[in-house]
């Protein structure tokens, strides 16, 4: 190719592979509606053809784009192009397919306008195609030398075409009842039971929290912990759901503050391990403390005081951001209400129009089916006049077919005396060899054979014994698989005697670690509740109360918009 034609080649190969999925549209509709005899390995053709006509169409012009289709082959070019340049096609589903790429303004100047306008002349071409088709045909069936001659075969019986059957008069239709008008007592049902769950939601959200009102016997125990924790008291309703925010600040303070009672508790042999090492590194820890203390280091619990508060006060500010995002999301509920309100009342009125377009598509549907009924009792009453003067040709015909079926009949007879002949002659001499065959299983024959246990097998292998030897080299086995057993069992009772006596060890040592941190703990709250005074509450934040004051407005529009409803 010299440098145009390559570029042109080029250029048309990098936009087939552009608009793919444009041309994948025209490509696949064709072979469903009118190109479905033809080969899918002419699928590329089309795309070419098809990139060609929409986007090359004005720079080529109509002389080269005449050119490229008559090299082709012409059935299949007149048969694409009368489908691509349909003008209901493009001015419908395929201006709806290609605007789901790209915008429907641009697919319309770009594109559809473009091929309407070359639509009259592409359709000369197409014209021309056809004529060029005809004349083929034309020519082909002049050419003909063989004359074929009918086959002498047994023409058919016509069938014979049924009475009509009587149309039905439409018979009246009942009014339309009033309940269509009405909304169904379902729908008033449902709304009832939605109004109700709503409602007991509504409760039920107040009061889900009460799982943070304690027992009284357990009340001094809590009021503590928030005492000491300097927790709000607005903030105590909604407790459990800050939980995770506050668990590991709340349990720290607890076993710190709390006295640990000696309470009997029946630990496995792995709780007894994992306690007697949490223990055993505590007490390692403390000797450290001790040792570097004792070498001039610094008391540390000035810092950890300064710590607890600087925790208290992050804990402070979470709790506020939570039960701020808590109300945005409540508001932005109230809010969401709000809209389906108004989405129902939108649907109300398409429903309305809806029911008027049907009822006018009925009304057509009812004369169209009227129009075609007529037609069809016009029709009938033609075929059965044409078919008044068949009855002499087809007594003709009757008479004809008995005779062949009686000659047939003669032949069918003959053929069938043959085949019994030959099947008893086979009967008979399978009958012979079945005589045969028994007299030969009649006759006695030796079937017990002796075996020596202490003799081997005499196949020639190296490690061939006999049954005698087998069973006894078995019994050693079992008797040497007895003996590791049992050496295998003391060695387990042994172990396990280990074992209970280094968890009876540790039992002593965790019984006495607990009496003294029950005793470390008891001084601790002691000397707290010396220290501590009774503190302010703090002011809730601004920002809560603006958005519970706002979630009061939401809430009043919409009970508004739904007495409304």
């Amino acid at each position: 190719l010299n440098v145009t034609e390559e570029k042109f080649v080029l250029d048309t190969l990098a936009g087939c592979i552009e608009y793919k999925s444009l041309l994948d549209v025209v490509v696949n509709a064709f072979y469903v509606r009118d190109g479905r005899y033809c080969l899918i390995c002419e699928r590329n053709l089309y795309i070419v053809i098809c990139y060609l006509a929409t986007f090359q169409l004005e720079e080529l012009g109509l002389q080269h784009f005449s050119r490229i289709v008559k090299s082709l082959d012409t059935a299949k070019m007149q048969k694409f192009l009368r489908f691509f340049f349909n003008a209901l096609y493009l001015n419908t589903w395929i201006k709806d397919e290609w605007s789901q790429f790209y915008d429907s303004l641009y697919v319309k100047e770009n594109w559809i306008d473009p091929l309407l306008r070359w639509q009259p002349k592409v359709q000369q071409l197409i014209e021309h195609l056809t004529d060029i088709l005809s004349n083929r045909t034309t020519t082909v069936k002049s050419s003909t030398v063989t004359q074929p001659k009918e086959f002498n075969l047994t023409v058919p019986k016509p069938r014979a075409i049924p009475r009509p059957l009587p149309i039905p008069l439409l018979e009246k239709r009942p009014p339309v009842p009033r309940s269509t008008y009405k909304p169904p007592k379902e729908k008033k049902q449902l709304e009832e039971i939605k109004t109700k769950n709503r409602q007991k939601a509504e409760v039920t959200n107040a009061n889900k929290f009460r799982c943070a009102t304690m027992k009284p016997e357990k009340g001094e125990v809590c009021y503590k912990i928030l005492y000491y924790l300097k927790i709000p008291q607005e903030v105590v309703p909604f407790l459990p759901q800050y939980l995770e925010v506050v668990w590991e600040l709340v349990l720290r303070q607890y076993f710190e503050e709390l006295q640990i009672d000696n309470i009997p508790i029946k630990l496995n042999a792995a709780a007894i391990l994992r306690e007697g090492a949490l223990y055993q590194r505590k007490m390692e820890q403390e000797l450290k403390r001790i040792e570097n203390l004792l070498r001039g280091a610094g008391d540390p619990s000035e810092f950890l005081e300064w710590q607890k508060q600087m925790r208290g006060k992050d804990m402070e500010e979470q709790l506020a951001e939570i039960e701020c995002r808590r109300l945005q999301g409540k508001l932005s509920h109230e809010e969401a209400v709000l809209a389906h309100q108004n989405v129902i009342q939108e649907n109300k009125k398409k429903a309305g129009l809806m029911r008027e377009e049907k009822a006018e598509l009925m009304h057509q549907y009812a004369e169209k089916r009227l129009q075609e009924q007529k037609e069809m009792r016009e029709l009938v009453e033609q075929v059965v006049e044409g078919h008044k003067n068949a009855k002499q040709a087809k007594i003709k015909l009757q008479k004809y077919k008995q005779r062949i079926v009686q000659e047939v009949c003669e032949e069918n007879r003959e053929l069938l005396r043959q085949a019994l002949e030959e099947e008893e002659e086979k009967l008979r001499k399978r009958y012979e060899l079945i005589q045969q065959i028994r007299a030969i299983e009649s006759l006695p024959s030796i079937r017990h054979k002796f075996v020596d246990l202490t003799e081997t097998g005499g196949h020639g292998l190296i490690c061939e014994m006999s049954i005698v030897e087998l069973r006894e080299r078995l019994a050693l086995l079992r008797e040497a698989q007895k003996a590791a057993e049992e050496e295998k069992r003391d060695q387990i009772i042994h172990e396990k005697q280990a074992k209970e006596q280094l968890l009876l060890d540790k039992l002593d040592q965790i019984s006495l670690f607990r009496a003294e941190l029950g005793r470390a703990a008891a001084l601790k709250q002691e000397e707290k509740k010396r220290k501590f005074q009774s503190g302010e509450r703090p002011m809730k934040d601004e920002r809560i109360l603006n958005l519970q004051k706002k979630i009061v407005e939401k809430t009043m529009e919409r009970k508004k918009q739904a007495g409304l409803l």
